[in-house]
């Protein structure tokens, strides 16, 4: 079966699994881009998720702006509409919450992440078939959670009990991504993430992990020269 079928088999046995969970306060609203906007996702996996890559890179879950909107990880408008070329109908999740309204390509806010994310990978590489000749980006968790004031709540803050029903899932999508596209190394967007991939070694001992610091303007030393951090991080793994 080819990669992308591969992947997309693995996303809705995710989305199966995910969709009876349900989680206590403070979290009043979950949406799974992976469901409302599928077909956005869909193009993301199939133009881009072919064959074998050196380094997949791996995310947390999904911000507001960004993959909520576009179903493509780290998905800032500009970046997934202009450089990636992808464009699609995107629906509403259920039970949506008012401050967080899901517009799809039609919204207006910058997701900060992943413009600093894909601005340095689209500035390495002008062609984003150059890129993912070799890379790919991916999320954990698919997650949105928000409290009740509509502010993100992270899957890091989780209770034991939810978190661990949630990993149980998003592992065996994960697994399932990189026997699909045979990493050499999968690279932790932020301590979270790469916590999740050395989980990964036990079924796949010959991958390599790595970490990259988080690109949200949460964190004070993003804010100074993320890009410029990054890249210093990749070439000493001799990635870049």
């Amino acid at each position: 079966m080819p990669a992308p079928d591969q992947i997309l088999a693995a996303v809705d046995t995710l989305c199966d699994a995910l969709r009876p969970l349900t989680f206590g306060a403070p979290i009043t609203h979950v949406y799974n881009p992976l469901e409302y906007a599928r077909a956005a996702h869909e193009q993301y996996v199939r133009r881009f998720g072919n064959g074998k890559k050196r380094v997949v890179f791996l995310g947390m879950n999904p911000g507001p702006w960004g993959m909520a909107q576009t179903g493509v990880p780290f998905g800032e408008i500009n970046a997934v509409r202009d450089w990636m070329g992808i464009s699609a109908p995107v629906l509403h999740p259920t039970n949506e919450h008012p401050k967080r309204p899901i517009v799809g390509f039609d919204c207006t806010q910058s997701e900060v992440s992943g413009r600093r994310l894909w601005g340095l990978f689209s500035g390495r590489y002008p062609k984003p078939e150059d890129f993912f000749a070799e890379h790919f980006v991916a999320n954990y968790c698919p997650l949105v959670f928000m409290i009740a004031s509509g502010a993100n709540f992270t899957p890091d803050k989780l209770p034991v009990a939810e978190a661990a029903r949630i990993e149980a899932a998003c592992d065996e999508h994960l697994r399932a991504v990189l026997a699909a596209l045979k990493p050499e190394w999968l690279i932790g967007v932020g301590g979270f993430a790469e916590a999740q991939a050395q989980k990964q070694t036990t079924h796949f001992p010959k991958l390599k992990i790595g970490r990259v610091l988080h690109p949200s303007p949460a964190s004070p030393a993003a804010n100074r020269d993320w890009a410029g951090a990054a890249s210093k991080q990749l070439s000493a793994f001799g990635l870049w």
